[in-house]
Protein backbone atom coordinates (compact mmCIF):
# COMPACT_ATOMS: atom_id res chain seq x y z
CA UNK A 1 0.00 0.00 0.00
CA UNK A 2 3.22 2.11 0.81
CA UNK A 3 4.13 1.80 -2.60
CA UNK A 4 0.56 2.17 -4.42
CA UNK A 5 -0.18 5.18 -2.16
CA UNK A 6 3.72 6.56 -3.63
CA UNK A 7 2.90 6.02 -6.90
CA UNK A 8 -0.99 7.95 -6.97
CA UNK A 9 1.04 11.06 -5.24
CA UNK A 10 3.02 10.96 -8.03
CA UNK A 11 0.08 11.00 -10.81
CA UNK A 12 -0.95 13.68 -9.19
CA UNK A 13 2.19 15.94 -10.36
CA UNK A 14 2.78 14.57 -13.33
CA UNK A 15 2.25 17.87 -14.54
CA UNK A 16 4.87 20.01 -12.51
CA UNK A 17 7.60 17.31 -13.60
CA UNK A 18 9.52 19.21 -16.29
CA UNK A 19 12.86 17.59 -18.40
CA UNK A 20 15.60 19.01 -16.30
CA UNK A 21 14.12 17.37 -13.37
CA UNK A 22 15.52 14.11 -14.71
CA UNK A 23 19.59 15.10 -14.91
CA UNK A 24 20.25 13.44 -12.01
CA UNK A 25 24.10 12.40 -12.51
CA UNK A 26 22.53 8.85 -11.46
CA UNK A 27 21.21 8.28 -14.02
CA UNK A 28 22.51 6.02 -16.52
CA UNK A 29 22.51 6.35 -20.42
CA UNK A 30 23.36 2.83 -22.51
CA UNK A 31 23.68 1.24 -25.54
CA UNK A 32 24.77 -2.07 -24.83
CA UNK A 33 26.35 -4.16 -28.08
CA UNK A 34 25.29 -7.46 -28.88
CA UNK A 35 27.12 -9.29 -26.31
CA UNK A 36 25.95 -7.38 -23.50
CA UNK A 37 28.59 -4.94 -23.45
CA UNK A 38 27.44 -0.83 -22.14
CA UNK A 39 28.81 2.06 -23.80
CA UNK A 40 27.90 5.27 -22.38
CA UNK A 41 27.21 6.67 -25.95
CA UNK A 42 23.48 6.54 -28.37
CA UNK A 43 25.35 5.40 -31.68
CA UNK A 44 23.32 3.71 -34.18
CA UNK A 45 23.34 -0.06 -33.05
CA UNK A 46 27.15 -1.96 -32.67
CA UNK A 47 28.14 -3.57 -35.56
CA UNK A 48 27.39 -1.31 -38.35
CA UNK A 49 27.85 -3.29 -41.77
CA UNK A 50 27.83 -1.36 -45.40
CA UNK A 51 24.50 -1.64 -45.30
CA UNK A 52 24.04 0.57 -42.28
CA UNK A 53 26.58 3.00 -43.09
CA UNK A 54 24.71 3.49 -46.62
CA UNK A 55 21.53 3.71 -44.86
CA UNK A 56 19.99 7.71 -44.24
CA UNK A 57 22.26 9.92 -41.22
CA UNK A 58 19.08 10.76 -39.68
CA UNK A 59 18.70 7.54 -37.72
CA UNK A 60 14.93 6.74 -35.88
CA UNK A 61 15.75 6.27 -32.12
CA UNK A 62 13.74 3.99 -30.35
CA UNK A 63 14.17 4.76 -25.98
CA UNK A 64 13.48 2.43 -22.45
CA UNK A 65 13.48 3.22 -19.33
CA UNK A 66 14.47 -0.25 -18.00
CA UNK A 67 14.95 -1.15 -14.22
CA UNK A 68 19.08 -2.15 -14.83
CA UNK A 69 19.72 -1.76 -11.15
CA UNK A 70 17.46 -2.61 -7.68
CA UNK A 71 14.64 -4.66 -7.42
CA UNK A 72 13.69 -5.57 -10.88
CA UNK A 73 17.48 -5.74 -12.36
CA UNK A 74 17.12 -9.03 -13.69
CA UNK A 75 14.20 -9.03 -16.26
CA UNK A 76 15.08 -5.52 -17.23
CA UNK A 77 18.25 -6.10 -17.95
CA UNK A 78 17.09 -9.02 -20.35
CA UNK A 79 14.60 -6.69 -21.74
CA UNK A 80 17.54 -4.36 -22.72
CA UNK A 81 19.27 -7.78 -24.55
CA UNK A 82 16.10 -8.14 -26.33
CA UNK A 83 15.46 -4.90 -27.44
CA UNK A 84 19.54 -4.21 -28.55
CA UNK A 85 19.24 -7.89 -30.39
CA UNK A 86 16.29 -6.45 -32.81
CA UNK A 87 17.37 -3.33 -33.38
CA UNK A 88 20.77 -4.81 -34.31
CA UNK A 89 18.88 -7.10 -36.68
CA UNK A 90 17.12 -4.40 -38.02
CA UNK A 91 19.92 -2.61 -38.91
CA UNK A 92 21.39 -5.48 -40.60
CA UNK A 93 18.47 -6.18 -42.71
CA UNK A 94 19.19 -2.18 -43.82
CA UNK A 95 17.06 -0.16 -40.99
CA UNK A 96 13.46 0.90 -41.30
CA UNK A 97 12.05 3.11 -44.31
CA UNK A 98 15.60 3.19 -45.42
CA UNK A 99 17.13 5.13 -41.92
CA UNK A 100 19.02 3.23 -38.80
CA UNK A 101 17.98 2.58 -35.93
CA UNK A 102 19.86 4.15 -32.12
CA UNK A 103 18.65 2.70 -29.25
CA UNK A 104 18.64 4.65 -26.13
CA UNK A 105 18.45 2.53 -22.69
CA UNK A 106 18.22 4.59 -19.63
CA UNK A 107 18.77 3.14 -15.92
CA UNK A 108 15.57 3.62 -13.91
CA UNK A 109 16.70 1.83 -10.88
CA UNK A 110 13.18 0.27 -10.56
CA UNK A 111 11.67 3.27 -9.52
CA UNK A 112 8.27 4.81 -10.46
CA UNK A 113 9.73 8.69 -9.90
CA UNK A 114 12.96 8.24 -12.15
CA UNK A 115 11.27 6.36 -14.68
CA UNK A 116 8.77 9.12 -14.88
CA UNK A 117 11.65 11.74 -15.87
CA UNK A 118 13.59 9.19 -18.19
CA UNK A 119 9.97 8.94 -20.22
CA UNK A 120 9.32 12.61 -20.02
CA UNK A 121 12.83 13.64 -21.21
CA UNK A 122 13.18 10.48 -23.67
CA UNK A 123 9.98 11.95 -25.27
CA UNK A 124 10.89 15.95 -25.23
CA UNK A 125 14.53 16.38 -24.84
CA UNK A 126 15.65 13.35 -26.69
CA UNK A 127 12.97 13.36 -29.60
CA UNK A 128 12.38 9.62 -29.31
CA UNK A 129 10.83 8.46 -32.32
CA UNK A 130 9.04 5.25 -30.79
CA UNK A 131 9.23 4.45 -27.09
CA UNK A 132 9.64 1.04 -25.94
CA UNK A 133 8.15 -0.41 -22.57
CA UNK A 134 9.71 -0.92 -19.20
CA UNK A 135 9.03 -3.87 -17.07
CA UNK A 136 6.95 -4.50 -14.07
CA UNK A 137 3.81 -3.36 -13.98
CA UNK A 138 4.65 -0.53 -10.80
CA UNK A 139 6.80 1.29 -13.46
CA UNK A 140 4.38 0.98 -16.42
CA UNK A 141 1.71 2.79 -14.98
CA UNK A 142 3.49 5.86 -14.65
CA UNK A 143 4.91 5.63 -17.81
CA UNK A 144 2.35 4.81 -19.84
CA UNK A 145 0.34 8.02 -18.31
CA UNK A 146 3.52 9.91 -19.57
CA UNK A 147 3.62 8.16 -22.72
CA UNK A 148 -0.48 9.03 -23.07
CA UNK A 149 -0.44 12.40 -22.59
CA UNK A 150 2.13 12.84 -25.08
CA UNK A 151 0.05 11.05 -27.83
CA UNK A 152 3.00 8.16 -28.25
CA UNK A 153 2.40 4.97 -28.56
CA UNK A 154 3.62 3.17 -25.84
CA UNK A 155 3.93 -1.16 -26.31
CA UNK A 156 4.11 -3.29 -23.03
CA UNK A 157 6.10 -6.06 -22.51
CA UNK A 158 5.91 -6.50 -18.75
CA UNK A 159 3.03 -4.88 -17.42
CA UNK A 160 -0.19 -6.91 -16.81
CA UNK A 161 -2.47 -5.09 -13.80
CA UNK A 162 -5.75 -4.41 -15.06
CA UNK A 163 -5.11 -0.87 -13.13
CA UNK A 164 -3.27 -0.47 -16.49
CA UNK A 165 -5.45 -1.87 -19.17
CA UNK A 166 -8.43 -0.01 -17.78
CA UNK A 167 -8.45 3.60 -18.05
CA UNK A 168 -9.44 4.10 -21.56
CA UNK A 169 -5.90 4.87 -23.03
CA UNK A 170 -5.43 3.98 -26.93
CA UNK A 171 -1.88 4.39 -27.03
CA UNK A 172 -0.54 1.20 -25.03
CA UNK A 173 -0.73 -2.03 -26.65
CA UNK A 174 0.66 -5.46 -24.25
CA UNK A 175 3.00 -8.18 -25.75
CA UNK A 176 2.12 -10.82 -23.52
CA UNK A 177 -0.97 -12.98 -24.07
CA UNK A 178 -3.19 -11.85 -20.28
CA UNK A 179 -3.87 -9.32 -18.17
CA UNK A 180 -2.55 -10.35 -14.78
CA UNK A 181 -5.96 -11.09 -13.57
CA UNK A 182 -6.71 -13.71 -16.22
CA UNK A 183 -3.10 -15.41 -16.12
CA UNK A 184 -4.68 -17.61 -13.00
CA UNK A 185 -6.30 -19.52 -16.24
CA UNK A 186 -3.58 -21.37 -17.19
CA UNK A 187 -2.45 -23.05 -14.11
CA UNK A 188 -5.99 -23.77 -13.29
CA UNK A 189 -6.60 -25.04 -16.69
CA UNK A 190 -3.11 -27.29 -16.83
CA UNK A 191 -4.45 -28.75 -13.18
CA UNK A 192 -7.63 -29.70 -14.64
CA UNK A 193 -5.81 -30.96 -17.82
CA UNK A 194 -3.67 -33.52 -15.32
CA UNK A 195 -6.33 -34.30 -13.20
CA UNK A 196 -7.72 -35.49 -15.92
CA UNK A 197 -5.69 -37.70 -17.53
CA UNK A 198 -4.76 -39.67 -14.17
CA UNK A 199 -1.15 -37.38 -13.89
CA UNK A 200 -2.59 -35.64 -11.19
CA UNK A 201 -4.21 -38.18 -8.56
CA UNK A 202 -5.86 -37.61 -6.01
CA UNK A 203 -7.02 -34.42 -6.97
CA UNK A 204 -5.50 -31.76 -5.38
CA UNK A 205 -7.97 -30.41 -2.57
CA UNK A 206 -5.82 -27.63 -0.80
CA UNK A 207 -3.73 -24.87 -1.74
CA UNK A 208 -1.26 -21.59 0.06
CA UNK A 209 -1.45 -18.36 -1.69
CA UNK A 210 1.68 -16.17 -0.92
CA UNK A 211 2.45 -12.99 -2.93
CA UNK A 212 4.29 -9.74 -3.12
CA UNK A 213 2.18 -6.60 -2.66
CA UNK A 214 2.81 -5.09 -5.96
CA UNK A 215 0.26 -4.28 -8.49
CA UNK A 216 1.20 -7.41 -10.33
CA UNK A 217 1.40 -10.14 -7.57
CA UNK A 218 -1.79 -8.81 -5.83
CA UNK A 219 -3.78 -8.91 -9.36
CA UNK A 220 -2.46 -12.73 -10.01
CA UNK A 221 -3.82 -13.45 -6.62
CA UNK A 222 -6.98 -10.98 -7.49
CA UNK A 223 -8.11 -13.25 -10.72
CA UNK A 224 -7.21 -16.70 -8.15
CA UNK A 225 -9.39 -15.92 -5.76
CA UNK A 226 -12.15 -13.27 -6.79
CA UNK A 227 -12.35 -9.44 -6.08
CA UNK A 228 -12.52 -6.12 -6.91
CA UNK A 229 -10.03 -4.03 -9.22
CA UNK A 230 -10.66 -0.43 -8.46
CA UNK A 231 -9.50 1.77 -11.46
CA UNK A 232 -7.22 4.52 -10.19
CA UNK A 233 -8.29 8.25 -11.33
CA UNK A 234 -11.50 6.59 -11.99
CA UNK A 235 -14.76 5.41 -10.93
CA UNK A 236 -14.60 2.41 -13.14
CA UNK A 237 -14.60 -1.02 -10.84
CA UNK A 238 -14.13 -4.44 -11.98
CA UNK A 239 -15.05 -7.71 -10.78
CA UNK A 240 -13.09 -10.84 -11.14
CA UNK A 241 -14.96 -14.14 -10.39
CA UNK A 242 -11.76 -16.04 -9.29
CA UNK A 243 -10.45 -19.59 -11.48
CA UNK A 244 -10.16 -21.53 -8.16
CA UNK A 245 -13.58 -21.39 -7.43
CA UNK A 246 -14.98 -23.81 -9.67
CA UNK A 247 -12.10 -26.29 -9.14
CA UNK A 248 -12.90 -27.16 -5.25
CA UNK A 249 -9.58 -26.32 -4.33
CA UNK A 250 -9.82 -24.83 -0.99
CA UNK A 251 -7.31 -21.79 -0.05
CA UNK A 252 -6.38 -22.46 3.64
CA UNK A 253 -3.43 -20.11 3.94
CA UNK A 254 -2.79 -16.73 2.38
CA UNK A 255 0.03 -14.52 3.11
CA UNK A 256 1.01 -11.35 1.50
CA UNK A 257 4.85 -10.08 2.20
CA UNK A 258 6.26 -6.44 2.16
CA UNK A 259 8.03 -5.34 -0.43
CA UNK A 260 10.76 -5.67 0.48
CA UNK A 261 10.93 -8.49 2.11
CA UNK A 262 13.54 -10.73 4.46
CA UNK A 263 11.75 -12.76 6.96
CA UNK A 264 11.46 -15.83 4.15
CA UNK A 265 11.60 -18.90 6.59
CA UNK A 266 9.40 -17.77 9.08
CA UNK A 267 7.08 -17.35 6.04
CA UNK A 268 8.16 -20.80 4.63
CA UNK A 269 6.80 -22.31 8.06
CA UNK A 270 3.66 -20.96 8.59
CA UNK A 271 3.11 -22.23 4.63
CA UNK A 272 4.69 -25.76 6.07
CA UNK A 273 2.47 -25.53 8.84
CA UNK A 274 -0.94 -25.12 6.42
CA UNK A 275 -0.29 -28.76 5.16
CA UNK A 276 -1.25 -27.26 1.54
CA UNK A 277 -1.06 -29.89 -1.35
CA UNK A 278 0.07 -27.27 -3.69
CA UNK A 279 1.44 -23.82 -3.47
CA UNK A 280 0.62 -20.24 -5.46
CA UNK A 281 3.64 -17.86 -5.89
CA UNK A 282 2.97 -14.59 -7.15
CA UNK A 283 6.42 -12.26 -7.42
CA UNK A 284 7.44 -9.64 -9.15
CA UNK A 285 11.06 -11.02 -9.75
CA UNK A 286 13.22 -13.66 -9.85
CA UNK A 287 15.03 -12.95 -6.46
CA UNK A 288 11.76 -13.16 -4.65
CA UNK A 289 11.29 -16.96 -6.30
CA UNK A 290 14.72 -18.08 -5.49
CA UNK A 291 14.30 -16.29 -1.88
CA UNK A 292 11.26 -18.68 -1.50
CA UNK A 293 12.28 -21.67 -2.58
CA UNK A 294 15.55 -21.57 -0.60
CA UNK A 295 13.30 -21.04 2.67
CA UNK A 296 10.72 -24.07 1.97
CA UNK A 297 14.23 -26.29 1.34
CA UNK A 298 16.02 -25.37 4.88
CA UNK A 299 11.95 -25.69 6.34
CA UNK A 300 12.22 -29.29 4.20
CA UNK A 301 8.72 -28.49 2.93
CA UNK A 302 8.13 -29.66 -0.48
CA UNK A 303 4.59 -29.56 -1.58
CA UNK A 304 2.84 -31.61 -4.24
CA UNK A 305 2.79 -28.67 -6.59
CA UNK A 306 4.41 -25.35 -7.13
CA UNK A 307 3.22 -22.44 -9.17
CA UNK A 308 5.10 -19.18 -9.37
CA UNK A 309 4.84 -16.02 -11.59
CA UNK A 310 8.71 -16.00 -12.03
CA UNK A 311 11.21 -18.77 -12.24
CA UNK A 312 11.30 -19.31 -16.35
CA UNK A 313 15.16 -17.68 -16.25
CA UNK A 314 18.06 -19.82 -16.13
CA UNK A 315 19.57 -18.38 -12.54
CA UNK A 316 16.70 -19.32 -11.26
CA UNK A 317 17.65 -23.04 -11.76
CA UNK A 318 21.20 -22.22 -11.72
CA UNK A 319 20.89 -20.77 -8.25
CA UNK A 320 18.64 -23.31 -6.55
CA UNK A 321 19.65 -26.69 -8.32
CA UNK A 322 17.64 -29.55 -7.06
CA UNK A 323 15.19 -27.84 -5.71
CA UNK A 324 14.17 -26.52 -8.78
CA UNK A 325 13.15 -29.36 -10.02
CA UNK A 326 9.31 -29.73 -10.18
CA UNK A 327 8.75 -26.00 -10.09
CA UNK A 328 5.76 -24.67 -12.19
CA UNK A 329 5.84 -21.46 -14.05
CA UNK A 330 3.26 -19.61 -16.39
CA UNK A 331 5.74 -17.85 -19.53
CA UNK A 332 5.00 -16.12 -22.37
CA UNK A 333 7.45 -17.91 -24.57
CA UNK A 334 9.62 -21.32 -25.05
CA UNK A 335 12.21 -22.74 -27.64
CA UNK A 336 9.59 -24.88 -28.43
CA UNK A 337 7.13 -22.90 -29.64
CA UNK A 338 8.05 -21.83 -32.86
CA UNK A 339 5.99 -19.34 -34.42
CA UNK A 340 6.81 -17.24 -37.27
CA UNK A 341 7.40 -13.49 -37.08
CA UNK A 342 8.27 -11.17 -39.21
CA UNK A 343 11.06 -8.52 -39.54
CA UNK A 344 12.60 -7.32 -42.20
CA UNK A 345 9.70 -7.89 -44.23
CA UNK A 346 10.68 -11.30 -44.37
CA UNK A 347 9.86 -14.17 -42.09
CA UNK A 348 11.74 -14.28 -39.07
CA UNK A 349 10.98 -17.73 -36.76
CA UNK A 350 11.43 -18.30 -32.93
CA UNK A 351 14.24 -21.13 -34.14
CA UNK A 352 16.11 -17.40 -36.38
CA UNK A 353 15.83 -15.76 -32.64
CA UNK A 354 17.39 -18.52 -30.47
CA UNK A 355 19.83 -18.92 -32.83
CA UNK A 356 20.92 -15.56 -33.90
CA UNK A 357 20.70 -14.55 -30.00
CA UNK A 358 22.97 -17.56 -28.81
CA UNK A 359 25.37 -16.69 -31.72
CA UNK A 360 25.34 -12.38 -30.59
CA UNK A 361 25.55 -13.18 -27.07
CA UNK A 362 27.07 -16.06 -26.15
CA UNK A 363 24.14 -18.15 -24.38
CA UNK A 364 20.55 -18.86 -25.16
CA UNK A 365 17.98 -16.52 -24.56
CA UNK A 366 14.81 -16.63 -21.78
CA UNK A 367 11.39 -15.19 -22.05
CA UNK A 368 12.93 -11.62 -20.65
CA UNK A 369 14.55 -10.98 -23.77
CA UNK A 370 11.79 -12.81 -26.70
CA UNK A 371 9.00 -10.55 -25.15
CA UNK A 372 10.77 -7.18 -25.56
CA UNK A 373 12.21 -8.70 -28.42
CA UNK A 374 8.37 -9.52 -30.07
CA UNK A 375 7.51 -6.06 -29.18
CA UNK A 376 10.32 -4.47 -30.86
CA UNK A 377 9.03 -6.44 -33.70
CA UNK A 378 5.60 -4.80 -33.43
CA UNK A 379 7.12 -1.38 -33.50
CA UNK A 380 8.95 -2.27 -36.98
CA UNK A 381 6.05 -2.97 -38.84
CA UNK A 382 3.51 -0.39 -37.55
CA UNK A 383 6.78 2.09 -38.70
CA UNK A 384 6.36 0.07 -41.61
CA UNK A 385 2.53 -0.14 -42.00
CA UNK A 386 2.23 3.84 -41.29
CA UNK A 387 5.25 4.77 -43.64
CA UNK A 388 6.51 6.90 -40.58
CA UNK A 389 7.04 7.53 -37.36
CA UNK A 390 3.83 9.02 -36.54
CA UNK A 391 2.84 7.38 -33.31
CA UNK A 392 -1.01 8.30 -33.27
CA UNK A 393 -1.21 6.74 -36.99
CA UNK A 394 1.08 3.91 -35.41
CA UNK A 395 -1.87 3.52 -32.69
CA UNK A 396 -4.34 3.26 -35.22
CA UNK A 397 -2.68 0.67 -37.38
CA UNK A 398 -2.56 -1.46 -34.45
CA UNK A 399 -5.89 -1.31 -33.29
CA UNK A 400 -6.69 -2.14 -36.78
CA UNK A 401 -5.03 -5.38 -36.90
CA UNK A 402 -6.94 -8.55 -37.58
CA UNK A 403 -6.57 -12.36 -37.10
CA UNK A 404 -6.60 -12.30 -41.27
CA UNK A 405 -3.56 -9.20 -41.04
CA UNK A 406 -1.70 -9.48 -37.36
CA UNK A 407 1.25 -8.48 -35.74
CA UNK A 408 3.52 -11.53 -36.34
CA UNK A 409 5.79 -11.94 -33.97
CA UNK A 410 8.50 -14.66 -32.55
CA UNK A 411 5.96 -15.09 -29.55
CA UNK A 412 2.70 -15.75 -32.10
CA UNK A 413 0.17 -13.31 -33.67
CA UNK A 414 -1.41 -10.37 -31.82
CA UNK A 415 -4.69 -8.21 -32.28
CA UNK A 416 -5.74 -6.06 -29.81
CA UNK A 417 -9.19 -5.27 -28.11
CA UNK A 418 -9.90 -1.81 -27.31
CA UNK A 419 -7.63 -1.35 -24.24
CA UNK A 420 -5.14 -2.67 -25.91
CA UNK A 421 -5.24 -6.76 -24.52
CA UNK A 422 -4.89 -9.55 -27.09
CA UNK A 423 -7.66 -11.07 -28.29
CA UNK A 424 -7.55 -14.97 -27.49
CA UNK A 425 -4.20 -15.93 -26.52
CA UNK A 426 -3.08 -18.26 -22.99
CA UNK A 427 -0.20 -18.13 -21.32
CA UNK A 428 2.25 -21.09 -21.76
CA UNK A 429 2.80 -23.65 -18.33
CA UNK A 430 6.73 -24.82 -18.33
CA UNK A 431 8.44 -27.00 -15.79
CA UNK A 432 12.01 -27.37 -14.35
CA UNK A 433 12.62 -31.08 -15.30
CA UNK A 434 16.23 -32.18 -14.33
CA UNK A 435 17.58 -28.63 -15.16
CA UNK A 436 15.59 -28.27 -18.30
CA UNK A 437 12.86 -26.22 -18.46
CA UNK A 438 10.17 -27.90 -20.21
CA UNK A 439 6.68 -27.25 -21.87
CA UNK A 440 3.58 -29.33 -20.12
CA UNK A 441 1.05 -27.17 -21.15
CA UNK A 442 -0.89 -26.87 -23.43
CA UNK A 443 -0.65 -29.96 -24.96
CA UNK A 444 -0.64 -30.93 -28.84
CA UNK A 445 -0.35 -27.31 -29.94
CA UNK A 446 3.45 -27.62 -30.73
CA UNK A 447 5.98 -30.52 -30.68
CA UNK A 448 7.94 -31.35 -27.71
CA UNK A 449 4.82 -31.33 -25.22
CA UNK A 450 6.29 -33.67 -21.81
CA UNK A 451 3.62 -34.81 -19.48
CA UNK A 452 3.97 -32.49 -15.87
CA UNK A 453 6.32 -34.01 -13.62
CA UNK A 454 3.97 -35.02 -10.62
CA UNK A 455 4.04 -34.93 -7.40
CA UNK A 456 7.17 -32.44 -6.79
CA UNK A 457 10.56 -34.78 -6.92
CA UNK A 458 12.43 -34.18 -3.79
CA UNK A 459 15.67 -32.01 -3.27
Amino acid sequence: MIRFTRLLTLLAVFALIVAACSSDSEDTTTTAAAGGEETTTTAAATGETTTTAAMSEDPILFAASLPLTGDFAIPGSKHKDGYQFCVDEINARGGILGRSVELLVEDNRSDPEVTVSQVQRQIEVEGADALLGTFSSLLTFPASTVANQAGMMYPIPSGAALRIWERGFDNIFYFQQNAAELIGFSPVSMIEYYTGTGVIDPPISTVAIVHADDFFANAIVTGLVGGEVAIPDSDVVVTVDGYLGPTGIEVVYQEQWPVPFTDWLTLANSVKNSGADMVAVAVTSPDEAISLMNAFATVQYNPKLVWLSQGAQSEFQETLGDVANGATIHAAWHPLADWEGVLGGEVYTNTDFIDGFTASFGRAPDEDEAIPFALCQGVEQAILGVGSTDNVAMSAWMHARTPDDPVKTILGEWVWDERGLPVDRSMIMVQWQDGELKFVYPVGEFPGTVDLVYPKPEF
